[in-house]
């Protein structure tokens, strides 16, 4: 049987959300059907309004309802140390973490030639000007360890030392109750490369 042709656009919709597949669509669609009518009117509504309220801090680029993050606005943070990430999203993880005291710089992705994003594509002009007014110390580049994360972090480097500034990449290597028996080569080799002092 067929679902009817709206229902039908609904399961489409949710497919296109990561990690979300055909099966996992079709039954988060039929348990808002399953509710009834407000509670698909309900989640509507919750969209719209976060569409309409939710953007991207003037400053640093994460999410945020005003114009300025609370991150930003903290005076607590420490303004000194800069972590620059790829996507806002990436602010939310460093965020759960509860570590970071500093604040962060949000590049918008990240430098990749084969899909044709350059450095003007990213939001480096903005961070620049952070670097200008502000009394930035240290720089630390979290992008993911991917071909185009590395460019990025390359690049980013480059530019950066010379102004001084102590430029720093997160550590990358083994995660916390991996078994080492199934770490692949480059995973080591980052891990032995990132290793310090207990």
């Amino acid at each position: 049987m067929k679902l009817p042709a709206p229902l039908e656009a609904v399961v489409e919709a949710l497919q296109k959300l990561p990690g979300v597949g055909a099966k996992s669509a079709q039954r988060m669609a039929l348990h808002l059907l399953k509710e009834g009518p407000q509670a698909m009117e309900h989640l509507g509504d919750l969209l719209q309004h976060a569409a309409h309220r939710v953007g991207f801090c003037e400053l640093c680029g994460a999410f945020t309802d005003r114009p300025v993050c609370p991150i930003c606005e903290n005076p607590q943070r420490d303004a000194r140390v800069l972590v620059v990430v790829a996507e806002a999203s990436n602010v939310l993880t460093f965020e759960r973490s509860g570590h970071f005291r500093g604040r962060y710089h949000v590049l918008g992705g990240l430098i990749s030639p084969l899909k044709g994003i350059g450095p003007d594509q990213l939001k480096v002009r903005e961070m620049l000007k952070r670097l200008e007014d502000q009394r930035i110390e240290e720089i630390v580049i979290a992008t993911n360890p991917t071909l185009d994360g590395e460019a990025t972090a390359v690049w980013l480097a480059r530019i950066l030392e010379p102004m001084g500034l102590k430029v720093s990449r997160i550590g990358l290597g083994l995660p916390i109750g991996s078994d080492l028996e199934y770490a692949d080569d480059l995973t080591l080799d980052r891990a032995l490369e990132g290793r310090r002092r207990i």
